[in-house]
C-alpha cells in the first residue's frame, strides 16, 4: 500500500489509510512506535498493557528482593 509524504508544519507526515486504522484498531490520539533499520521506516501500535497482564509475567525467575539504597537521610521510616 503506498502513501504520499506530506508537509506538516516543519515536519512531513504520511496519513494512514482508513483499512490500517480499523486493522489495528488505531485511533486518534493512539501512539505508535516509530524506527527505521537505514532502509525502512516501522510503524507500529504502542500496545497499553493492562497491570493485571504485567503483574501475571511476574515469576520466581525474574522477581528481585529488595534494593539497599543506603541509610536514611530525612524523616523516613522504614
Amino acid at each position: 500500500m503506498e502513501a504520499m509524504v506530506r508537509k506538516w508544519g516543519n515536519s512531513l507526515g504520511i496519513r494512514i489509510p482508513a483499512v490500517v486504522i480499523r486493522d489495528l484498531s488505531l485511533k486518534d490520539g493512539s501512539l505508535v512506535d516509530i524506527n527505521d533499520n537505514g532502509k525502512e521506516i516501522i510503524v507500529k501500535p504502542v500496545k497499553k498493557h493492562r497491570l493485571s497482564e504485567m503483574l501475571s509475567k511476574i515469576n520466581e525467575d525474574n522477581i528481585h528482593g529488595e534494593i539497599e539504597t543506603g541509610v536514611s537521610v530525612g524523616k523516613e521510616i522504614w
